[in-house]
């Protein structure tokens, strides 16, 4: 039995950006399912987990964490001599990569989530209009960031250099939820941008994490 597992399921954004880490790594792990539907997250025993409510937990044989970042940064560095060097450890790359792990936790993923819940959530699974106002709001958030991305990515292949890390791996669950909503057209007008997620997102371990999503969905079904 593997000594990591992740409670949650592949439905969670944030769990996702573990998953992702994981195959990265190619590290064995247990899913052990925790349902939205059910509330099980709000519920004991999983809230001594994640004292938040929030998916996904983690533990690592006798450690426990939750905040999905923090999962990442962990496996990352504890298991450095596995799979993809994820991290940089010293020097000018490392400051780059703690920079933009930054970016996309305050700068990017926030607005990504509110266009996704007007586009997505309300409309699908929901019953409810997307608010417009709130989309054009957000949009034009997310083009001045984008814009920054673009100047970046203009530098280097990846947002901390040469090598995928950690800064670009985190963007992927957002960066999906956002490509079936009519603010994709902020990423295709950008080629910089563009060419950047059509890499992250072809990448084996991401693949993936789309297949066992689908697989997801499809055991959800009546």
């Amino acid at each position: 039995m593997a000594s990591i597992k992740v409670h949650g399921n592949f439905l969670s954004t944030a769990a996702r950006r573990v998953f992702a880490c994981l195959y990265e790594k190619e590290l064995d792990f247990e899913l052990v399912p925790v349902e939205f539907k059910t509330n099980d997250h709000k519920k004991e025993p999983y809230l001594s987990l994640n004292p938040f409510g929030q998916i996904p937990a983690f533990e690592d044989g006798d450690l426990k964490m939750f905040e999905s970042r923090a999962i990442t940064s962990y496996i990352a560095r504890e298991y450095g001599d596995k799979g993809t060097q994820l991290i940089y450890t010293s020097g000018k790359e490392m400051a780059e990569m703690l920079v933009w792990m930054e970016v996309e936790a305050h700068q990017y993923d926030p607005v990504v989530a509110k266009l996704v819940m007007e586009q997505q959530v309300k409309p699908l699974m929901m019953g409810l209009p997307p608010d417009a106002a709130v989309v054009e709001e957000n949009e034009a958030k997310l083009s001045k960031v984008l814009d920054v991305y673009e100047a970046r990515l203009a530098q280097s292949k990846y947002l901390a250099g040469d090598s995928f890390t950690l800064a670009d791996l985190h963007h992927l669950p957002a960066t999906a939820n956002l490509m079936n909503t009519q603010s994709w057209k902020l990423i295709e007008s950008r080629p910089n941008v563009s060419a950047w997620i059509a890499d992250i997102t072809s990448r084996p371990a991401w693949s993936k994490v789309v297949l066992a999503l689908k697989d997801y969905y499809q055991q959800q079904q009546p």
